[in-house]
């Protein structure tokens, strides 16, 4: 029996009395994965990206492990909810237009000593000043890195288009900005280098893009060192009592808690594996989660149809964003229909062993959106279910 075999036997087993379709977390793979993170961290804290894992539950278990600090939220909706439920770092990692969010967070000693906002313009601030009301907490604030690369004098670009600040110059007039600001407190630096830590450089089949895409994040990699080295001293001159430089992602982990310049590293994905993670030569993860649905039709030879799957990931579209079917071994989607709302068929030679009712398991092709299609996941340890816990959707929380 193959080691996939092996797992799909232990799932099944585990949810021999559940109806699909469900969503499930290996929790041997998940602990298994979080200990590579802070190996590969080497000492550095790894904070958490709520994105990926959309669970309070299993945020909770991840930051009670060593290696593992504070939590990288993604709206300020969500970063006042999850300060609220006791988590006291959330470095909120993308802008707000949320003026109720922040006459809130300006109003509550608690929420403010707790949650970190993200900036990359004045006009940020400003927003935030016209949204307090009659809150005067200080507002703790974070800037952001452009990390992309620049190549032929700029007319190049390989990068997430984020934040626009990119020199140290450009870094030190925003940091000035927020200590002239009253009701402002600068407190952190961060740079999400997206085309190292999100870009798989091992593709199946794909030899001359991977070769390509090593070499661009090597050379990336050793421009952005430099790069926010400077930006980081820029800063400090400005806010020496900078408290957190935050870089890097599952994919960089290693690499980016080498610059001294960086104090910890964000990841998430890496805990759950999906999909997009087995294009990596940087790392080697479990797959963690997962989704089953219930085969209900039986067309022909060599063909099953299983309920609803169409899941596609977020990002530009193609077929990397699709789920991929994973558990039994060898079946694959009918070309002319693929993943579908309702229904999918699925074909090749498992689909014959396969009857009505039957699990088919697959892999999301990201981290925490499957929680988007469920409202709990059952935690498996071995060949049961210990535990039922709510997504974020279970807990009536979309916050986007």
């Amino acid at each position: 029996m193959t080691p996939r075999a092996a797992d799909r036997a232990r799932y099944d087993r585990a949810t021999a009395h559940l109806d699909a379709p469900l969503a499930v977390v290996d929790l041997d793979a998940f602990d298994a994965n979080a200990d590579d993170l802070a190996a590969r961290a080497a000492g550095k804290p790894v904070r958490v990206a709520s994105k990926s894992l959309r669970c309070r539950a299993l945020l909770e278990r991840v930051l009670a492990r060593p290696g593992f600090a504070g939590v990288m939220a993604f709206t300020l909706a969500e970063s006042l909810w999850l300060a609220r439920s006791g988590f006291r770092d959330v470095l909120l990692a993308y802008p707000s237009a949320d003026r109720a969010g922040f006459a809130e967070l300006a109003g509550d000693a608690a929420l403010a000593g707790a949650v970190t906002v993200m900036v990359d313009d004045p006009a940020q601030l400003d927003l935030v000043d016209a949204a307090r009301g009659d809150g005067r907490e200080e507002v703790r604030v974070c800037l952001e890195l452009d990390t992309s690369l620049r190549l032929l004098g700029g007319r190049v670009r390989i990068g997430a288009l984020r934040s626009p600040l990119r020199e140290p110059a450009e870094l030190a007039e925003l940091a000035r900005s927020v200590a002239r600001r009253p009701g402002f407190r600068l407190v952190g630096l961060m740079a999400y280098e997206g085309h190292v830590a999100g870009v798989g450089d091992a593709v199946a089949g794909r030899p001359l893009r991977s070769r390509a895409v090593r070499l661009m994040q090597a050379v990336a990699r050793r421009e952005l060192a430099a790069r926010r080295a400077a930006v980081v001293a820029a800063v400090r001159e400005v806010a020496p009592e900078l408290e957190f430089v935050n870089g890097g992602g599952t994919g960089s982990v290693q690499y980016t808690v080498a610059e001294d310049a960086v104090t910890e590293v964000a990841a998430g994905s890496g805990l759950y594996v999906p999909r997009l993670f087995d294009d990596f030569s940087s790392f080697a993860g479990r797959p963690a989660a997962l989704f089953a649905q219930p085969v209900v039709r039986r067309p022909g030879v060599g063909v099953v149809t299983v309920l609803g799957g169409g899941y596609p990931a977020s990002g530009a579209p193609g077929r990397d964003r699709l789920p991929v079917p994973y558990l039994p071994e060898g079946l694959r989607y009918d070309p002319r229909e693929g993943p579908g709302e309702v229904q999918t068929p699925l074909v090749g030679p498992p689909a014959d062993d396969l009857l009505i009712g039957d699990k088919v398991w697959f892999r999301h092709a990201k981290a925490g959106e499957l929680c988007e299609r469920f409202d709990r996941l059952h935690l498996i340890e071995g060949d049961r279910v210990t535990a039922v816990v709510p997504t974020y959707r279970g807990e009536g929380r979309t916050f986007l």
